[in-house]
């Protein structure tokens, strides 16, 4: 059968339109972002997409802040996703413990968390605690998204543009595995570019993760997804945006299914 790998799509909502965007590029002054695509179709679509292809466990991520007056049309986009495949999906972006229930109930299988866990560029262990207490730990995605300093990758949290304390180990995700169901990881220097993957830090996940895990970043041609697959050891699942034809990329939708195939996990 051979090594496990399983496609995890996603459906990123900017200023209420469902996009692919430059990593690091968000900014919440003038709800602005480095745009690589964005789709004529609503949310809603990509969900229907995705539950009639069996891909489930992919991503809803909202990426107004609650401030922003593109917000509530964000959120109502993601809502109406998650209402087309109930349980097929999780949801992300300012997730807390007052509003993880109405994603939920909405029909997220997970919410996922990032800022309100590591805020002040700290890991909040009460936060943690308090949040996995709320919706469960069965319910629970951490967001591990990083970038590199020197040869070490750390936590960044505010639009992935402020470096947290937290250095990603193995000591920071055995630890972490104790509250959450699974990890998602966004190689933020190289996510939205399209242009490889993070191969030192997908084999930290192979190596370390004993939760299922998502990266995401880079992803731009078969061959990557082969390196993946091979540095994962059957515990990495993958996400790709920009360079999926879907989303005006060249890697055909189809073949990373029949790649990937679709077993659940």
């Amino acid at each position: 059968m051979g090594i496990k790998m399983k496609f995890r799509p996603c459906i990123d909502i900017h200023n209420g339109k469902v996009k692919q965007i430059v990593g690091g590029s968000l900014k919440d002054k003038g709800n602005q972002a480095a745009e690589n695509f964005v789709a004529r179709q609503d949310a809603a679509f990509f969900a229907r997409l995705y539950k009639k292809k069996g891909l489930a466990g992919g991503h809803i991520i909202l990426l107004n802040s609650s401030e922003s007056e593109y917000y509530e049309e964000t959120k109502r986009q993601a809502l109406e996703a998650l209402r087309e495949y109930p349980g097929g999906m999780q949801a992300g972006g300012g997730i807390c413990p007052s509003n993880a229930e109405e994603f939920l109930k909405a029909g997220a299988s997970h919410v996922i968390v990032t800022s309100y866990v590591f805020k002040d560029g700290k890991l909040h262990y009460d936060r943690l605690k308090n949040l996995a207490g709320a919706v469960g730990k069965e319910r629970l995605v951490l967001d591990l998204s990083c970038r590199k300093k020197g040869e070490d990758y750390y936590i960044v949290t505010d639009r992935w543009q402020k470096y947290t304390d937290v250095k990603l180990d193995k000591n920071t995700i055995e630890e972490l595995s104790a509250y959450c169901d699974e990890f998602l990881v966004h190689a933020v220097d190289v996510e939205g570019k399209a242009q490889g993957i993070e191969e030192k830090l997908a084999a930290l996940l192979g190596d370390q993760c004993k939760i299922p895990a998502t990266y995401a970043g880079g992803v731009h041609n078969f061959r990557d997804l082969e390196i993946l697959k091979k540095l994962g050891k059957g515990k990495i699942d993958v996400t790709i945006g920009s360079a999926l034809d879907l989303f005006g990329g060249d890697m055909k939708f189809e073949e990373v299914c029949a790649l990937c195939g679709r077993e659940q996990r």
